[in-house]
């Protein structure tokens, strides 16, 4: 169930986050089979790499009897992550977009499937029940969520107490990189790779939000604002990527 504050903050936005949401559920429907190699061509090969810093942080010690909630779980590369960092748990992959789980699923051998459960469900109105799970991951998902405070709130929710929520998101494209050189990546390269997929616009709208997305310090305090205590980013890439990692009190 959806907390009272974050259905405050939706009814605040009347209706836009529904229709956001939807359009980026259709946007990713739409270039799903291209979504994987893509990402390994956009990002040289980094983001498998990515991953598995995610995966290492959200589960301190062994696996057994623990739940793993994998948000924004797309084709379940992350998903696929947790299983091979934490073979004794269990993870339930949550997407807003079904063609991006039901793609997934199709990567996962027959003993991945005993323990991964695919469920299509909105990331600010979760279907789990208070104080559920152990650990929390997104990955290349919070910018696409409105409003992120939403979101934050219902990891924090279901989330047991000293659990944690790791996110693995780009930093902001408003900082310069490189010597700009990942600043002219976003906005001129990678709409026109994204043209391999058939769907520019697509590319083009995930660079506006890498963009527009505030910096890690600015995040961390959404998150310690939506109930979450220990909270510290570590930068990859020259801060191309951060992982935030936040507890819960």
């Amino acid at each position: 169930m959806m907390t009272e504050k974050a259905q405050e903050e939706l009814e605040k936005n009347t209706g836009e986050p529904d229709a956001h949401a939807a359009k980026v559920s259709g946007l990713f429907a739409r270039i799903v089979r291209w979504y994987d190699p893509l990402n390994r061509l956009l990002s040289m090969g980094l983001d498998q790499g990515w991953r598995k810093c995610l995966a290492d942080a959200v589960l301190p010690g062994k696996g057994e009897g623990k739940r793993i909630l994998d948000l924004a779980a797309g084709t379940l590369d992350v998903t696929l992550a947790l299983r091979k960092r934490h073979p004794a748990a269990q993870v339930l992959a949550m997407d807003f977009c079904p063609p991006m789980l039901e793609y997934g699923q199709k990567k996962l051998s027959a003993q991945e499937k005993d323990f991964v459960l695919s469920v299509a469900a909105d990331a600010r109105a979760l279907p789990l029940p208070d104080a559920s799970v152990d650990g929390v991951t997104m990955a290349f998902g919070i910018r696409n969520i409105a409003p992120r405070s939403a979101s934050f709130a219902e990891m924090a929710r279901v989330l047991k107490p000293g659990g944690r929520a790791c996110i693995l998101e780009f930093g902001t494209g408003k900082n310069r990189i490189w010597l700009g050189v990942y600043n002219f990546y976003l906005k001129r390269i990678l709409p026109l790779i994204g043209r391999l997929s058939g769907d520019a616009d697509a590319y083009r709208y995930l660079a506006k939000t890498i963009m527009e997305f505030p910096d890690a310090e600015a995040l961390a305090n959404e998150m310690r604002a939506t109930g979450f205590g220990r909270i510290y980013h570590i930068p990859l890439c020259s801060g191309i990527v951060f992982l935030h990692v936040a507890e819960k009190r």
